[in-house]
């Protein structure tokens, strides 16, 4: 890692999981997957291009574009497209590292891959984001194929960019397929796409917080910090609050609202943030609403974690590095048990180590978390269903999807706890650490295919 350009998001990814790795067993059991995470950490192809669009003056604008097709050992390059002005290679290398293990963990037959552009879509109108798009894929589209990269959505691509970017494709290469997930019901999307990664978090937490209570508690009479209030924020909280528990806070890239009375958020209140988000406004705009006058206080600036109060739960489901070490103490001098990401690297390392530091004791007392890469992978998860659904011209009921990526996501925290209690040995009472044991499950599946395949011997 030392020769390389400064990457300092791609740095801590890499560094987090060797860290976890090299702490273990499995080098000492097996020297030789030191070649592996050598060669594992490097991608196999990273593709960069300039994006020329034309803007509703008629002036000519310019943005660079990529696509970190990382690792294909287990089945085509999957992962999102990211359009926001902070896009750059380390962080698209990061997601894409993530996005290896965390596609593995999925059980599914799918590589990890990440893209992007530092395009901003706040602020453009359709027609000037239609453009770009269809620019965007006359480049992309000759790197990616339903049997070679499966591109979705991330932050600034939504179901109207996806729709946009299929649209261009088709017309480029005269070919329907299943090259993008995310798509609208009515051509080729899965039911319960836009809620899987909110729902799968929720199904994860619910089984940390099963395992630790032996099986005696649930999310009933939870109190649950997010952060974020898009979909995997909303979804979350929906889900959440079904499963009996109370939603303390949701926040934006601003600040942080948070509930002053202490009752929560109900469904209707986030029915109501939901259409802000379509409308691409701020949650400042909504303050004032009469459904939100003394229910709920905004904090600008803020993110949600030290002004929650008491909670049980924290879940971060924004952006990366959304908890900082300083937080991490906080939430747990407040009493937080449970800590899931619903975005990718959500809790900085010092976070992460705050956190891992507290899971030492008896299990009714131990602070654990959840790594991205496993509490978030219900995402991809079902764009891995809607890849099976694509391939054999079907569509499965919701009901049908929901049992799947329960199953999936039940699946994920079994691998990564029986795994960190076989390579890392957890004391008498001690909660096993499932970040080493997701990043160790995660790496052990795609080192073996790499291994298989004559990548590294």
């Amino acid at each position: 890692m030392s020769n390389l350009p400064s990457e300092p998001e791609f740095e801590q990814a890499y560094k987090e999981l060797a860290s976890t790795i090299e702490s273990s067993s499995l080098f000492k059991k097996n020297p030789e997957y030191r070649t592996a995470l050598a060669v594992v950490s490097v991608p196999e192809r990273v593709i960069q291009f300039r994006v020329v669009w034309e803007d509703d003056q008629g002036k000519v604008q310019i943005n660079r574009g990529y696509r970190v097709q990382f690792n294909s050992a287990l089945g085509p390059y999957k992962g999102g497209l990211r359009f926001h002005p902070t896009v750059n290679l380390s962080i698209l290398k990061f997601l894409g590292f993530e996005q290896i293990f965390k596609n593995a963990l999925t059980g599914l037959n799918i590589g990890g891959g990440k893209g992007g552009a530092d395009f901003d879509p706040k602020g453009k109108s359709d027609n000037e984001i239609r453009r770009f798009c269809v620019s965007f894929m006359r480049e992309l589209s000759k790197h990616i194929g339903a049997d070679t990269d499966v591109p979705a959505g991330d932050i600034g691509v939504t179901g109207r960019e996806i729709g946009y970017l299929f649209g261009a494709y088709r017309a480029q290469r005269n070919l329907w397929e299943g090259v993008l997930t995310g798509k609208g019901g009515s051509w080729g999307g899965s039911l319960i796409r836009p809620e899987a990664t909110g729902y799968g978090v929720i199904y994860y937490v619910d089984h940390m917080i099963s395992y630790a209570s032996g099986g005696k508690e649930s999310f009933k009479g939870k109190r649950v910090a997010i952060s974020g209030s898009g979909n995997v924020a909303q979804y979350a909280a929906l889900k959440a609050i079904e499963l009996g528990a109370t939603i303390l806070s949701l926040s934006d890239s601003k600040g942080a609202l948070i509930s002053a009375d202490g009752k929560g958020f109900s469904p209707a209140d986030i029915a109501l943030i939901a259409q802000v988000k379509v409308e691409r406004k701020q949650l400042t705009e909504i303050t004032s609403q009469d459904a939100f006058k003394g229910k709920f206080k905004y904090i600008p600036g803020a993110r949600p974690w030290i002004h929650v109060g008491q909670v049980d739960v924290a879940l971060p489901c924004a952006t990366q590095n959304e908890v900082s070490g300083e937080e991490a103490e906080a939430l747990i001098k407040a009493g937080a048990k449970f800590i899931a990401e619903g975005s990718n690297m959500g809790c900085s390392q010092a976070a992460i180590d705050a956190f891992e530091g507290h899971r030492k004791g008896n299990q009714a007392q131990g602070v654990w978390y959840g790594p991205g890469k496993a509490a978030n992978c219900g995402g991809v998860a079902v764009s891995g269903l809607e890849m099976a659904q694509n391939s054999q011209r079907i569509s499965w009921t919701a009901e049908e999807v929901d049992n799947k990526l329960k199953d999936i996501m039940e699946a994920c925290f079994k691998n990564g706890l029986e795994t960190a209690k076989e390579y890392c040995e957890p004391a008498e009472g001690e909660l096993p650490s499932l970040v080493a044991g997701s990043n160790i499950a995660g790496f052990k599946k795609v080192a073996a295919a790499m291994h298989d395949q004559g990548d590294w011997w």
